[in-house]
């Protein structure tokens, strides 16, 4: 997953919401944003905090920070 692109994707669907013309159209767009940040969420679930832990420490340790 590109984590770049669903985020830039989310914020394009929130921006659009607030720019929506009308009720439904802010909804639709807000539906599409939660539907990438559930997309989001799920994949960094899938890495676990152990592994979000260790890629911390790793990226730590290599600009000689501990």
């Amino acid at each position: 997953m590109d984590l770049n692109k669903e985020y830039a994707a989310h914020q394009r669907a929130l921006m659009c919401a607030d720019n929506a013309a009308n009720t439904d159209e802010r909804r639709a767009h807000l539906a599409v944003a939660s539907s990438i940040a559930g997309r989001i969420s799920t994949f960094q679930m899938e890495l676990g905090a152990a592994a979000a832990c260790v890629w911390s420490m790793a990226q730590f340790s290599a600009a000689g920070r501990i």
